[in-house]
């Protein structure tokens, strides 16, 4: 994927690969919520439908395998745009042996360390001192990395989240603590959750920079996160992000019950702020594109989404003699021990 320095960020060419990789991912993410409801997907899957700013901005500022991306749930965009195979990826998603953890890890737990992408984790707040722990291996080793480790609004409020600040901000880690606010903790309201809505508030105590970004226009949130990566680069030291955002699914793709905490007004004001439909006005206004362009390149990442689910779903199942292998790393497989 082409990376964008910031005197190019609104050329034409940039604003259509922005365009691209975002309808490309909800594409995606809306294939697997189909996938879901025709049984081929099991266990918990959370998509990003209506998110996918975060994932593409950050995938043009950071430094691709070289820096750290961690996550907790929607962990499907980021080893898509890091340029894993979406076979693959859509196969562990699938539960399938071409997946990239051979299907063992489904869609809570993605990963692809090749690509500097360490997942994908299930544990609500459970991955932030892993993300803490990467910064410090890299800081350790005299390296430039910048570990970005993404969470949740509802993750915000674990307290492992203000131990592994304590720690950056103690031994100056270069880590990016990027909450995703899209206001719903599954279906808690943020104001019934959090005594402080305004999360990027959590690191001021330890003395940690912080701040609060609009995670729906691609055009805003890039400057910003150059801005905030280079920061955490030059001075190897840690960041607190509130990136604000909406998710128009539910939590997870089970959840077929958001309108008991959400109305449908609210939902509808929240279309209005479609960061796809808000770079086509862009793309409009400047004359870049026009309606009939965009409709064809749907079509074709349309195409391309159904082509990668189709070759996951031809992926086998794990033999059930693998239950055991790859769990430890000191384990025989042909002993089963």
């Amino acid at each position: 994927m082409a990376k964008a320095k910031l005197e190019e960020l609104e050329s034409p060419a940039m604003l259509e690969e922005f365009y691209r990789q975002m309808v490309f991912i909800r594409r995606f993410e809306e294939k697997c919520n189909v996938a879901y409801r025709l049984g081929k997907i099991g266990g918990y899957m959370h998509t990003a439908v209506g998110m996918e700013v975060t994932p593409v901005g950050f995938n043009h500022v950071l430094k691709p395998t070289y820096d750290y991306i961690i996550t907790a749930y929607r962990d499907h965009p980021q080893p898509l745009l890091l340029g894993s195979d979406p076979v693959a990826v859509m196969g562990e998603i699938m539960g399938r042996s071409a997946g990239l953890s051979r299907g063992k890890g489904g869609s809570m737990h993605v990963y692809d360390i090749e690509k500097g992408f360490f997942g994908g984790w299930g544990i609500v707040g459970g991955h932030i001192p892993l993300g803490a722990g990467l910064a410090f291996g890299s800081k350790y080793k005299g390296e430039d990395r910048v570990t970005l480790c993404l969470l949740g609004d509802g993750a915000a409020n674990q307290g492992v989240v203000f131990e592994s600040m304590n720690m950056a901000a103690l031994w100056d880690l270069p880590i990016i603590f990027a909450i995703e606010n899209n206001e719903f903790a599954m279906g808690t309201r943020l104001e019934y959750h959090a005594a402080d809505t305004e999360l990027y508030k959590r690191g001021e105590p330890f003395g940690i920079k912080s701040e609060r970004v609009d995670g729906m226009d691609i055009l805003s949130f890039i400057k910003d996160a150059k801005r905030i990566v280079d920061w955490v680069r030059k001075e190897q030291k840690p960041f607190v992000m509130e990136i604000m955002n909406y998710r128009y699914n539910g939590h997870g793709a089970a959840d077929n019950d958001r309108q008991l905490y959400r109305t449908k007004e609210e939902e509808a004001a929240a279309e209005k702020r479609d960061p796809i439909a808000r770079l086509e006005k862009v793309l409009i206004d400047r004359n870049i594109m026009n309606r009939e362009k965009m409709e064809a390149i749907d079509e074709e990442l349309t195409d391309q989404v159904e082509a990668i689910y189709e070759a996951a779903d031809a992926s086998p199942f794990p033999d059930a003699s693998e239950v055991y292998a790859n769990v430890y790393t000191d384990m025989d497989p042909e002993k089963g021990h």
